[in-house]
C-alpha cells in the first residue's frame, strides 16, 4: 500500500505558503454552511480557536504540561523503550500532546498535522519556540499524506472524537507507522462522562452569564460581542464533536483497524466533575479577574481530585463513567507495505 493522495481542499506540504490560509472570523453564512458540512465545521472551528486555545485550556510548554501529557502516555502505554525516533501527532491542535511529550524525551523527531490551517500555524510557531525539530502538513486524518512505514510512534490528544470515521483513520495511522510501531490517544470523552460534562458546562455558563447581568458585577461581564461569538464557537462545538466513546467499544474499533496490544484506559471523574465548570467560568469572565490564586487553586484541585480518581474511585467506579478514555495499540510486526 503506498500513502492515499490528500484532498486538494485539505492537504499540503511543509511549505506553509501552499498551505490554506487560516480563517479565524468565521462569518454567520459560514457557520450556517458547516451545520451540514462536517469537515468544513473542523475548520472553521479550530481556526476560529487557534489564537487563544492555548489559553482558554490553560495549555503550556512547561513542566507543569509536560508532566501532565508524559503522565498520560505512560499510564496508558507503560514502560517503553525510548525515545521513539520520529513521531506524528494527528489533530495536532497547537501542538500540546506532542511537543510536551518531546520535551519529556519522548520521541526526537516530530510532524504535526491537522485540518485546520489556523492550528498548523500555531504547533509550527511554538515548536520553533521550543527548540524542537518538527514538521508539519495541513491534513486530513482520514487519508494522512506520508509514505507507508515512516514513523515510529503517532500520538493524539482529543482527536478522534472529531473525526468523522475513527476505524478509517485508525487504518491510515497503522499505514504510516512502522512495523511494530505505537499509538496513543488520549483526552476522548466517554458517552457517560460527556453527558455530565456538557450539563456542568452549560449551567455554570448559565448561572454566571447572567449573574454578571447585575449591575455591580458589570465589571465581571466580558463584552457582549466576546460573549456572542463563543457562543457561536459553541454552535459549531456541537458541530465538530462527533463521537462519545465507551471504553471496549474504542478497544474493539482499533483491532477491527487492524492493531495488535490493544488497551485502553479511563481517568477523571471527580476531576471532571470539579474541571468542566473551572473551564467554562474562565470561559465567561475577563481573564484579568483571575490571577494567581486562582490558577492555583484550579490546578491543585485538578490535582488532589486526579489522585482521587486513580487511588480510590477507579476501584469502586465502572471505568466507562469516567470523562476521558486513551487508548494504545501497535502496528503487527508482519503487516506488509
Amino acid at each position: 500500500m503506498t500513502a492515499r493522495e490528500p484532498h486538494p481542499d485539505t492537504a499540503a506540504t511543509t511549505d506553509a505558503g501552499s498551505d490554506p490560509a487560516p480563517r479565524p472570523h468565521a462569518s454567520a453564512e459560514e457557520v450556517q454552511a458547516a451545520r451540514s458540512d462536517t469537515k468544513l465545521a473542523q475548520v472553521l472551528y479550530h481556526d476560529w480557536e487557534a489564537e487563544t486555545y492555548d489559553d482558554k485550556w490553560s495549555i503550556s510548554y512547561d513542566e507543569r504540561c509536560i508532566d501532565y501529557a508524559r503522565g498520560r502516555f505512560d499510564a496508558v502505554a507503560g514502560d517503553q523503550a525510548l525515545p521513539y525516533g520520529r513521531a506524528l501527532e494527528l489533530g495536532c491542535g497547537t501542538g500540546f500532546f506532542l511537543l510536551n511529550l518531546m520535551q519529556s524525551g519522548v520521541a526526537a523527531t516530530g510532524s504535526v498535522t491537522d485540518l485546520s490551517p489556523g492550528m498548523v500555524k500555531v504547533a509550527l510557531r511554538n515548536a520553533e519556540h521550543l527548540g524542537l525539530d518538527v514538521d508539519g502538513r495541513v491534513a486530513d486524518a482520514e487519508t494522512i499524506p506520508y509514505e507507508d512505514d515512516t514513523f515510529d510512534l503517532v500520538v493524539g490528544h482529543a482527536v478522534l472524537h472529531h473525526i468523522p470515521d475513527v476505524e478509517q483513520s485508525l487504518r491510515e495511522v497503522l499505514r504510516v507507522l512502522k512495523p511494530g510501531g505505537r499509538f496513543v490517544f488520549a483526552g476522548e470523552p466517554t458517552t457517560v462522562g460527556n453527558f455530565y460534562a456538557r450539563w456542568l458546562g452549560r449551567l455554570t455558563w448559565e448561572a454566571t452569564t447572567r449573574t454578571t447581568r447585575l449591575p455591580f458585577l458589570a465589571d465581571w461581564r466580558r463584552p457582549q460581542q466576546e460573549l456572542d461569538e463563543s457562543s457561536r464557537a459553541a454552535a459549531l462545538e456541537a458541530v465538530v464533536d462527533l463521537h462519545t466513546f465507551d471504553p471496549t467499544e474504542l478497544e474493539n474499533i482499533a483491532i477491527a483497524a487492524g492493531a495488535d496490544d490493544v488497551h485502553a484506559k479511563t481517568e477523571e471523574f471527580a476531576a471532571a466533575l470539579l474541571g468542566w465548570p473551572v473551564r467554562t467560568f474562565e470561559a465567561a469572565v475577563p481573564a484579568e479577574k483571575l490571577g494567581w490564586g486562582w490558577a492555583r487553586f484550579a490546578f491543585n484541585g485538578w490535582k488532589s481530585l486526579s489522585w482521587l480518581d486513580e487511588n480510590v474511585l477507579h476501584h469502586v467506579v465502572p471505568r466507562g463513567y469516567f470523562y476521558n478514555v486513551m487508548i494504545t495499540g501497535t502496528k503487527p510486526d508482519s503487516a506488509s507495505s
